[in-house]
C-alpha cells in the first residue's frame, strides 16, 4: 500500500522588517494632500497679513499680546528698572502695534544721547540744568509699549536713513525743541568739521555734510498765515489768522524729503480767534471771529489741500506730530494745592491719564481732516505718551523774554513756571525714537 506524500511545507512568514518599513514611509498620495494642506495655510495667512497692512494706513493696530508678558509693578522707579531678559513682547512694527498703549518705565541704566552742556546748539528756554534744576530723573524714563519693543534710538543709523536727503520739521516752539533733540541725538558723532548749524529767523538748518543731509526748522507756529509770522505779538487778542492761504510759508517747504507738521497750542489762546480770508491790508476791518476748532479746521483743510495738490508721495514723506499736552492744572492727577506742573518729579501712574491740556475736539479735527487726504500722513502720536509726564516740563528752569528767570520769578512758579515746554534732554528724544521706528 503506497503513502501518499506529506503536505508541503507552510510558506516562510516574511522578513520582520518588512512591516517596519512600511509604517516608516507614507505613501506618495498621503504626502501629497499634506504639502497642498501646508501651502493652502500659508497663501491663506499672507493674504490676511497683506490685508491687515493695506488697512492700517493712518491708525498702527496693537498685535495680539503674547500671554507670557511679564509686567513690572509701578511701586517705585527702582521697581520699575527694564529687564530685557523677561521681556517677551513682539519686534517693532509700524503696522500692527499702537505706541500709544504702554507705560513710562524708570531705568538709571540708560543715560541720554547728550546734555544741554555738551550739545551746543539748545535754546536756553530748554536748558533746564544749566538754568538751575538739581534733579535729574526726568531724564532716566523711556516710553515701554505693552505689546511691542520700541527699537532704541541709533545716531549712525538715523544718520544713514537721512543720507541725500533734507528733513524739514514746520510748525510752534514744541516742534523746534524736537528739532533741537534730533540735531543733539545725532551730532555728536559728525567731527566738528563736518556739520555746521545755520539758525534764521524762520528757517534754520543743521547739516551733516558726510552724509550729504539737513536737518531744518521753519517757524510757523499756525501753519497758515497769520500777523504774528515774523513779529510776535505777544495779546492773542491782537493775532489775525489768515485761514485760506499757507503760501508765505509753503515755498520753504518745496523739495523736501520728510515734512514733519506739527500746531496746536497757538491756537489755545481763546475760545475764539480773529480770522480772514484774503489780504491782510483790510486789518481790524475784514476779519471774523470764529470758535477755535471752527478755525482750526478751516487753518488744517488749507494745509491738507496744499499737501494734497503740490506733494508727490513717491518723492516726500508727510509726518504729523499730534498735540503736545500742557499741564497747568495740578488738579488734572489729584494735586488740588498743586502748583502746576512745579516740583513734580515723576509721571502721573494712573492708566489713560488725560487732562485738560489736551483738547480732544482739536485732535479729531486733525484725524478727519488727514482721513479724508489723497497723499498719506504718518502721525507721531505723542499726546497720550506726553500726557503722564508732568515731571519733565521747564517749570522755572527756563528763560522769558530772553533773560534767564530770576531767584524772584522762580519762587513765584503759579505766575512764572512754564508747564508747555520740555526740558531737554528728556520727553522729546522719544518723539524722535518713535519717528525714527516710523521711518
Amino acid at each position: 500500500m503506497s503513502l501518499a506524500p506529506p503536505p508541503p511545507p507552510p510558506p516562510p512568514p516574511p522578513p520582520a522588517y518588512s512591516m517596519k518599513q512600511y509604517r516608516g514611509k507614507l505613501p506618495l498620495s498621503i504626502i501629497t494632500v499634506a504639502v497642498c494642506c501646508l501651502a493652502l495655510f500659508a497663501l491663506l495667512y499672507t493674504e490676511r497679513l497683506s490685508l491687515l497692512s493695506s488697512t492700517s494706513i493712518f491708525r498702527p493696530k496693537s498685535c495680539s499680546k503674547r500671554p507670557s508678558v511679564l509686567k513690572s509693578k509701578d511701586k517705585s522707579a527702582e521697581d520699575n528698572v527694564y529687564n530685557t531678559e523677561i521681556d517677551d513682547r513682539f519686534d517693532f512694527d509700524p503696522e500692527e502695534c499702537n505706541v500709544v498703549n504702554g507705560k513710562w518705565v524708570f531705568n538709571s541704566s540708560i543715560k541720554p544721547l547728550y546734555s544741554d552742556r555738551s550739545c551746543p546748539y539748545l535754546d536756553r528756554q530748554v536748558s533746564c540744568v544749566k538754568n538751575g534744576r538739581q534733579d535729574s530723573a526726568y531724564r532716566h524714563w523711556e516710553w515701554q509699549p505693552e505689546d511691542c519693543t520700541l527699537p532704541r534710538f541709533n545716531p549712525e543709523l538715523a544718520l544713514k536713513k537721512l543720507r541725500n536727503k533734507r528733513l524739514l520739521f514746520v510748525g510752534d516752539s514744541l516742534q523746534r525743541g524736537q528739532w533741537q533733540s534730533l540735531v543733539c541725538m545725532v551730532e555728536f558723532i559728525i567731527p566738528e568739521e563736518k556739520k555746521s548749524m545755520k539758525r534764521g529767523r524762520s528757517l534754520s538748518v543743521f547739516k551733516a555734510k558726510e552724509y550729504n543731509a539737513t536737518i531744518e526748522f521753519y517757524w510757523a507756529p499756525f501753519l497758515v498765515e497769520s500777523n504774528t509770522d515774523g513779529k510776535i505779538i505777544g495779546d492773542p487778542k491782537k493775532r489775525i489768522l489768515k485761514v485760506d492761504s499757507v503760501a508765505k510759508h509753503a515755498h520753504n517747504w518745496l523739495g523736501v524729503d520728510i515734512l514733519v507738521f506739527n500746531t496746536y497750542v497757538w491756537w489755545m489762546s481763546g475760545l475764539r480767534l480773529k480770522t480772514l480770508w484774503g489780504s491782510f491790508a483790510n486789518g481790524q476791518d475784514g476779519y471774523a471771529e470764529l470758535d477755535t476748532p471752527v478755525a482750526y479746521k478751516i487753518g488744517l483743510k488749507t494745509w491738507a489741500n496744499w499737501v494734497d495738490s503740490t506733494i508727490n508721495s513717491n518723492h516726500t514723506r508727510v509726518f504729523f506730530t499730534t498735540m503736545s499736552p500742557t499741564h497747568t492744572n495740578s488738579i488734572d492727577w489729584g494735586k488740588k494745592d498743586g502748583l502746576k506742573c512745579f516740583n513734580e518729579t515723576k509721571p502721573v501712574k494712573k492708566k489713560k491719564h488725560w487732562g485738560s491740556g489736551s483738547d480732544k475736539r482739536m485732535m479729531s479735527v486733525v484725524a478727519d481732516t488727514v482721513k479724508k487726504m489723497k497723499v498719506p500722513v504718518t502721525f507721531i502720536n505723542v499726546t497720550q505718551i506726553s500726557e503722564y509726564r508732568i515731571d519733565a516740563h521747564t517749570s522755572v528752569y527756563t528763560e522769558t523774554g530772553g533773560k534767564v528767570l530770576t531767584e524772584e520769578q522762580k519762587a513765584d512758579p503759579m505766575h512764572h513756571a512754564d508747564c508747555i515746554h520740555w526740558c531737554l534732554p528728556g520727553v522729546p528724544d522719544t518723539w524722535n525714537q518713535i519717528f525714527f521706528a516710523h521711518l
